[in-house]
């Protein structure tokens, strides 16, 4: 049986595969543009301004709380720093890296049940002990246990009172006055309410330095 070609078939396929791509195109191009205008709006303005407010209202924190001592940057009152000596109020343990690692904020996220976990402030608490055998046997628990970003910078009041006999049979300082520095350095709740009470302890170490350097100079 003998075909007809019907051409108006092809022309009508042709103008809807037309339509079809104009459509794409259309839809791409806006999709373009929304890409580009959110990355400007989202990825440099808003980051620019919001960084700008933040250096005319509060430029100390905008730049990371950054402590400086004769023109040299010692640390950041936001970031934990580790002590070790016993002329110097110790921290949190830090479970972040190889401790305290900005690059590597975290806990050890191991379980109370955990036996690496058990041992490891078992061991902690016989450390503290072995320093300061003459105080109490109950430890605060902050001096044994770390924080969920492993850089906290503050400890309880009770712990930095734990540790005044240490520090000033260090320093050869009574610890009446060690007593009142660390009293002096309490910070309290925020607003009243919010979270606990605190000390932090690089500035705390700061205070610490310039008292033994006041009674060397007398």
């Amino acid at each position: 049986m003998a075909t007809t070609y019907d051409r108006s078939v092809d022309l009508h396929t042709s103008a809807v595969r037309h339509e079809r791509d104009a459509g794409l195109r259309t839809l791409f191009l806006i999709a373009l543009r929304y890409t580009l205008i959110t990355t400007v709006l989202v990825g440099i303005v808003y980051p620019l301004a919001i960084t700008g407010m933040a250096h005319l209202m509060m430029p100390a924190k905008a730049d990371g709380q950054l402590i400086v001592r004769n023109g040299q940057v010692i640390g950041s009152a936001i970031i934990g720093q580790n002590f070790t000596s016993p002329r110097y109020f110790h921290p949190r343990p830090s479970a972040a890296g190889t401790g305290y690692d900005a690059a590597n904020s975290g806990g050890s996220n191991l379980a109370p049940s955990n036996r690496a976990l058990i041992t490891r402030i078992d061991d902690d608490i016989a450390a503290w002990h072995r320093r300061l055998p003459q105080v109490p046997p109950a430890v605060p628990i902050d001096l044994v246990t770390t924080s969920a970003s492993g850089l906290d910078p503050d400890i309880s009041p009770a712990a930095a009172y734990f540790q005044i006999p240490m520090v000033a049979a260090a320093r050869h300082l009574p610890e009446s006055a060690v007593r009142a520095l660390v009293t002096s350095h309490i910070e309290k709740r925020q607003l009243g309410f919010l979270g606990e009470a605190r000390v932090n302890v690089l500035r705390l170490n700061l205070a610490l330095d310039s008292l033994d350097a006041q009674r060397t100079e007398k």
